[in-house]
């Protein structure tokens, strides 16, 4: 028999010959996950485990399928019974559809999909945004709410009729046999809830259990784990607690830091040997994410030489920063790197406006990776739509897209017919309402009439505008645009890109002060309408879509506070800091990290301090110097994000953290350690 296990290093080797009771495989960046979890898989099915009783759980096919290849080419033979490799929702849907009887519903249900399930909630008319709506009541069902104490909790207005939608959304999924992608979890849990005989069954098949990704985890689906380990302890996950990044989106990070306490007798394997970056790429990481309190301690080492040093480009605005990164990126590619080897990555989407400008201006071929094109946003096109129609009323493409984005009572039947009216006079649609108002009165729903003629007397105002330099301001405050987008789902980043949208505008009308709306439009259609023939092309992409992936040579931009890490109400400083690792251990040779001194921020020039985290990974002895946390210690000086500096004049326990006492220029507070930094 071949010795499956000879290509591993002896941790890993550890890892996948451990096989009863519970693991923790604590698998750092680049340091061979797959490799070990999939030779694990093919150990275990070489010495006698069923295949059938393995269960391996992951949060994408393509995932499933990877290991699913490569486990079996190890293997080299082909199984009579197979393990099963599958999503977490993947195998909601198969338990679902052996057990949907036990609560009283037909096996044949059918799984509708996002768009489905917003064209039911639609019909219940609850004058919100529908994908609002939709959100809410996916949090109800990850957190296991149930419609009648999801509106008897809701404390204000529209939360009450987001609760009430919901018991009418239930209802109908019921009553035609449906369910949604949240169902596919959230009743398999109530099902084995609700009988422990099934769950000691269901545990008993599956006496193994594999989850990658497990720092991804959310309460449910720990919850749902922990019921098929009902009759058995044997559970391995894998994962960093050092890449969790989707708190966001419900993953519980505490779900692998407090694994061994969920999990008695647990044994944790770490795998620090990094087969990715040079060792100067890893010694940064290591020292940002030190400075995090809650994680488990472990330190990656390279395998490979020192390499170069981390360049840092510390440029005057976001202008002076994409041209630096585009002509290095530029000279790479003149050099023979392929430009698949070059990525950009940033934290906040807004931020790919400027750079994207700088790559096209440079003819530099580039994809977006897991996001859209600056202009290609919903948002971004709309507001171009709007400055089109001012530009030009008669412009029907654009009136179509916003006659009723943020809504103003203008349904589909009623732009149905104008256009067809307008298409029957062959004339465009603004012309049909300014000639024809009086037809359109008797033509029209009385409510769609008054809306209708008030979006064009507001679009004719704003088309008498002389100057453009305030245009901007005066089209959101007429239209509102950021009001709509702030109640959607992913307002922040909506709202954001906005704001850089209309900070490009000012700077635009401020360096042409006898520039037309018309000549802005056509520049910015130039940049957005590039076409990109080549198919090698560098890869723009957020930090949290980058994650599992690496390139030769990577350039992170916008390190100042405020932009990475985020700063305000709700940030996980840690989760921020989280981030930062993860964007530099996606390097794999030469690492530049980029911050300005000022950029447009929510529509204005604001002046920046680089981030924290540069100084945080030893490459910067420039910026406020924050040490990692150990004991205080009365006299220390420290910072706090919104009191600012103080002194330490006493120390006190509360349970882990200290409770610390500070006098911030005569105020005293009593604060938590964790909310501070040492200075």
């Amino acid at each position: 028999m071949k010795n499956i296990l000879e290509t591993l290093n002896p941790e890993q080797a550890d890892a996948a010959k451990t096989i009863d009771g519970p693991l923790l495989i604590l698998a750092g960046a680049g340091s061979g996950k797959t490799k070990t979890i999939t030779t694990r898989l093919a150990y275990m099915i070489e010495n006698g485990i069923f295949p059938s009783s393995i269960l391996t759980l992951t949060f994408t096919n393509k995932a499933a399928s990877e290991m699913r290849q490569r486990a079996f080419s190890l293997i080299g033979e082909s199984l009579d019974h197979l393990p099963l490799l599958s999503t977490f929702h993947k195998f909601g849907l198969i338990f679902l559809k052996h057990y949907m009887n036990r609560l009283g519903r037909d096996n044949s249900f059918v799984i509708i999909d996002t768009d489905d399930k917003k064209k039911i909630l639609k019909a219940f008319e609850t004058n919100l945004p529908i994908s609002l709506v939709a959100n809410e009541i996916s949090k109800y069902k990850n957190n296991l709410i149930e419609p009648e104490e999801a509106i008897s909790s809701a404390l204000m207005p529209n939360y009450k009729l987001i609760a009430t939608a919901y018991k009418k959304y239930e209802l109908y999924l019921k009553d035609n046999n449906l369910v949604d992608f949240d169902d596919l979890l959230a009743l398999p849990y109530k099902i084995l809830d609700n009988d422990n005989e099934l769950a000691k069954t269901i545990s008993q098949r599956y006496r193994y259990i594999m989850v990658d990704e497990y720092q991804d985890t959310n309460d449910l689906q720990f919850k749902l784990l922990q019921k098929l380990c009902t009759s058995h302890n044997n559970i391995c996950v894998v994962g960093d607690d050092d890449q969790s990044i989707y708190g966001w989106r419900g993953a519980n990070i505490k779900n692998i830091l407090d694994f061994d306490k969920n999990f008695k007798d647990a044994k944790v394997v770490k795998l620090t040997k990094n087969y990715r970056s040079t060792s100067k790429i890893l010694k940064a990481a290591n020292s940002l994410i030190q400075f995090n309190r809650n994680r488990m301690d472990k330190k990656l080492d390279s395998t490979k030489d020192e390499g170069k040093n981390i360049e840092i480009f510390g440029s005057g605005d976001e202008k002076e920063e994409s041209y630096r990164v585009s002509r290095k990126i530029k000279s790479l590619i003149d050099s023979g790197t392929n430009p698949n080897d070059i990525a950009i990555l940033y934290r906040i989407n807004a931020l790919s406006r400027s750079i994207e400008e700088g790559l096209n201006k440079e003819a530099i071929p580039y994809k977006m990776v897991g996001g859209l094109k600056f202009y290609e946003r919903a948002e971004i096109k709309d507001i171009i739509s709007y400055l089109r129609l001012i530009q030009n009323p008669n412009d029907d493409f654009s009136l179509k897209r916003v006659i009723n984005r943020p809504k103003r009572s203008i349904g589909k039947a009623t732009v149905d017919k104008l256009y067809s009216l307008a298409f029957q006079k062959n004339c465009s649609v603004y012309k049909l309402i300014k000639d024809e108002n009086k037809l359109l009165e008797d033509y029209l729903p009385k409510k769609a009439f008054k809306s209708l003629n008030d979006f064009i007397k507001k679009l004719k105002n704003l088309a008498k505008k002389e100057s453009i330099f305030e245009l901007i301001d005066d089209v959101e405050e007429t239209f509102k645009i950021k009001e709509y987008y702030s109640l959607l789902p992913d307002s922040l980043e909506k709202v954001a890109n906005i704001d850089e949208f209309y900070g490009l505008f000012r700077d635009f009308s401020m360096q042409h002060a006898d520039a037309t709306l018309e000549e802005f439009l056509n520049d910015i259609t130039l940049q957005s309408d590039q076409d990109q023939i080549d198919d090698k092309n560098i890869s723009v992409m957020s930090i949290h879509a980058a994650k599992g992936l690496e390139f030769e040579h990577l350039f992170v931009i916008g390190v100042e506070e405020g932009f990475f890490p985020l700063l305000g109400d709700g940030t996980d400083l840690e989760e921020e800091r989280r981030l930062g690792y993860v964007a530099i251990t996606r390097a794999k040779k030469e690492l530049t990290i980029s911050h300005v001194e000022s950029r447009f921020y929510k529509g204005r020039r604001a002046h920046l301090l680089k981030s924290r985290f540069i100084s945080e990974a030893g490459l910067s002895s420039g910026v406020l110097k924050l040490k990692s946390n150990s004991n205080y210690k009365k006299g220390d000086l420290v910072k706090h994000k919104i009191f600012g500096i103080g002194r330490v004049v006493n120390v006190g326990r509360v349970k882990k953290d200290y409770k610390l006492t500070i006098n911030f220029g005569g105020t005293i507070k009593d604060i938590i350690s964790t909310f501070v930094a040492r200075v």
